[in-house]
């Protein structure tokens, strides 16, 4: 079922109310589609459980409500899915409560489940080095390797990701533009459009450079494109093919294939942080809107840890 005919079955008050809070959650907030398209299905989940429940969503009480989270609990939601959906309600009720749609929130006095702490895949040295040669130009045992132009690009890209942490999304949207190899820095359009810039390494730097004045011209073919990553067919190359990349590279590397591209960005924080970096110096580059979710990458750098520690207490 589409998301058109499936907000077709609720009635017309309802679709109209859900239709305005996500045209304004969009515009106002600017976020991005993927989070919008998951705002926008959690609440026509709701609203169609309301329908079932013969409830009336802008009267839904808090008790009522606790009786749609314990739905998903005993459906078997993971933790994450449920509090993804309560925070839809959350805004959907404030937005509501503003627009006069609602006289109660009943969303806010509820609380989500628990959930466990869990710190962040990180590639080990080894590892990042069997990922980086899938597609080099030379192999593991130091032998050349005929590149075709989506090795070249896919290189490329792996070496992008790692080189400055950027989201997949942030790959997918690269302009050529943005790229300064005179400098050795891009400029990336990160979470809410926020703009930052990022140094890049010599390697990254090389690895992009050929793929641009070789590779990309090959893929493009007569086409035109703005954007920096090119698929087969000369178009951007969206996050989903990025990502279908990345799969079969791990695959390929003989490496666990849980790991995913945001790995990548893990990786990058936690080998700058053991580097010596400060903390609010990736902060910028990771742009991370608060110094707290940066933080989570010292749990996993104990022995960066340990050396400011000697190096700062007076009794160490």
């Amino acid at each position: 079922m589409t998301e058109s005919e499936d907000i077709c079955q609720l009635s017309v008050e309802v679709s109209d109310i859900v239709n305005a809070f996500c045209y304004e959650f969009a515009t106002e907030r600017n976020i991005s589609e993927h989070t919008l398209r998951a705002y926008r299905s959690d609440l026509i989940d709701y609203a169609r459980w309301c329908a079932r429940e013969d409830l009336d969503i802008t009267k839904v009480t808090h008790r009522q409500m606790r009786r749609y989270l314990s739905m998903l609990d005993e459906a078997q939601y993971q933790r994450s899915t449920i509090n993804r959906k309560l925070s839809a309600l959350r805004t959907f009720y404030q937005w509501m409560c503003v627009t006069g749609h609602s006289e109660c929130d009943p969303a806010t006095v509820l609380q989500g489940p628990k959930q466990p702490k869990t710190l962040p895949h990180v590639l080990q040295p080894h590892d990042m080095v069997k990922l980086l040669s899938v597609h080099a130009a030379i192999d593991l045992e130091g032998n050349p390797r005929q590149q075709t132009p989506n090795d070249v690009r896919d290189q490329a890209i792996l070496e992008f990701l790692y080189a400055c942490g950027a989201r997949i999304s942030e790959a997918s949207t690269l302009l050529v533009s943005n790229v300064d190899f005179a400098s050795a820095q891009v400029k990336v359009l990160g979470k809410g459009s926020k703009e930052r810039i990022i140094p890049l390494h010599d390697l990254a730097l090389s690895s992009m450079r050929i793929y641009l004045r070789t590779a990309r011209t090959q893929l493009l073919g007569s086409h035109h494109c703005e954007f920096f990553f090119v698929s087969s067919r000369g178009n951007q190359m969206g996050t989903d093919a990025m990502r279908k990349m990345f799969k079969a590279t791990v695959m390929q590397a003989g490496l666990d294939s849980r790991l995913t591209p945001h790995d990548m960005r893990h990786t990058f924080a936690t080998d700058l942080l053991e580097g010596g970096a400060d903390l609010r110096s990736v902060q910028e580059m990771l742009g991370h809107a608060n110094l707290s979710t940066t933080q989570v990458y010292t749990h996993l750098s104990p022995r960066r840890l340990q050396e400011v520690h000697l190096q700062a207490h007076p009794r160490a």
